[in-house]
């Protein structure tokens, strides 16, 4: 198990995510699903990174199936064949994240040797997701409110779920800490963490991670004190 990643890989990690993606996201792209079903997904992953763009420039409400569809080159009524509405697409978005942020902050902090390379862990994955995916940090923060129940109660259970991950560890490192406070400090310790569409923008993402990464761990860390 590792303790601390190895900065460079953390900072190349960073640099190649977003290109991963849209490789992924690349019609024709090797799989192991067969042609029409990958098409089919791809198709759909392309509508969602599509969306989060729009969704995070204009708003969900400024944004119609039809600016959806001309953003991937489709007609607006082909993006039913798909998703059901534009709901749909905004929950199927957010419960991506969500889960995609719980799922491999736990792979991450689990992996790790203690408590101190689990919240290292936990933290550089964050902030390399925040920083790479500024759309989706964007509409996660600021669209919840418009996604139906039960998809909602869904996203924030996730949501809830990926808080204790982080309260765990801090409940390791400071066992005398109370569960309120360092609840409090995680949920705080996001808000700077998913700034980061408005506060990183002047700096170069080396640079953005390492003062994020050094601010959140100082912050944390004393509340576990």
């Amino acid at each position: 198990m590792l303790t601390h990643a190895n900065q460079s890989v953390y900072y190349e990690e960073m640099r190649d995510s977003g290109a991963q993606a849209a490789r992924a996201a690349a019609p024709g792209a090797p799989g192991p699903l067969g042609p029409v079903r990958r098409s089919g997904k791809l198709r759909r992953e392309q509508i969602l990174t599509a969306a989060a763009a729009l969704f995070a420039q204009r708003g969900f409400h400024g944004v119609s199936i039809d600016d959806i569809g001309s953003a991937v080159g489709m007609s607006g009524p082909g993006i039913y064949r798909h998703f059901p509405g534009k709901e749909a697409v905004l929950s199927r978005m957010l419960l991506d994240i969500s889960q995609r942020l719980l799922d491999e902050g736990s792979r991450r902090a689990v992996a790790a040797a203690d408590a101190e390379g689990a919240l290292d862990a936990l933290l550089r994955w964050h902030i390399s997701f925040a920083l790479s995916q500024p759309d989706l940090i964007t509409v996660q923060s600021r669209e919840l409110a418009n996604v139906p129940e039960p998809a909602r109660r869904q996203i924030r259970r996730l949501q809830r779920l990926y808080v204790e991950e982080w309260v765990t560890v801090l409940s390791e490192m400071s066992p005398r800490a109370d569960q309120p406070t360092l609840r409090a400090a995680v949920h705080a310790t996001f808000g700077l963490l998913n700034s980061t569409p408005h506060s990183a923008s002047e700096l170069p993402p080396e640079a953005a991670a390492g003062l994020l990464y050094t601010m959140a761990r100082a912050a944390l860390s004393a509340s576990a004190s």
